[in-house]
């Protein structure tokens, strides 16, 4: 199951997921963050997703989050992933939005809550704030040059 999170507004959209998550779960929650779109205007949106109570993801939920970020990469500037137990299972279902999500995008231990937060609000962090950047916001493809263009 995904919920919003109460502290979300303006541009921010916080979600938790309890649970395993599921492609219906996913299609649930799109229509939140659209809307948050429509009435940014497309504006840059940041986002904090706390898995801290997911117990993982089914294939489909990984294939339609994927689509959905690829669709709207432009429009995430940043992301905090907030607690997920499971690092390894927490990368496995970002790596594959990151790689084509754009936005910066950084790990929070679930006792920094408050800090992703505030991370996420103002793509700042807390000098003494530890950091563990997932991906860096520059996009995979970015430096990517064909080598075979005249084939």
């Amino acid at each position: 199951m995904i919920e919003r999170l109460k502290e979300s507004f303006g541009g921010v959209l916080g979600f938790k997921v309890t649970g395993k998550m599921t492609g219906e779960d996913i299609k649930g929650f799109e229509p939140q963050i659209e809307f948050l779109l429509r009435e940014r205007k497309h504006k840059p949106i940041g986002i904090l997703a706390d898995l801290s109570q997911m117990h993982g993801a089914e294939l489909k939920a990984r294939w339609d989050e994927m689509r959905f970020l690829q669709k709207h990469t432009d429009h995430i500037a940043r992301m905090a992933v907030v607690g997920a137990d499971k690092w390894e299972e927490a990368m496995a279902l970002l790596t594959a939005g990151a790689a084509v999500l754009e936005a910066e995008t950084r790990y929070f231990d679930e006792s920094e809550i408050l800090h992703a937060w505030e991370w996420v609000r103002s793509a700042k962090h807390a000098e003494n704030m530890p950091i563990r950047q997932i991906s860096a916001g520059t996009g995979i493809w970015k430096d990517y040059h064909p080598e075979y263009m005249n084939l």
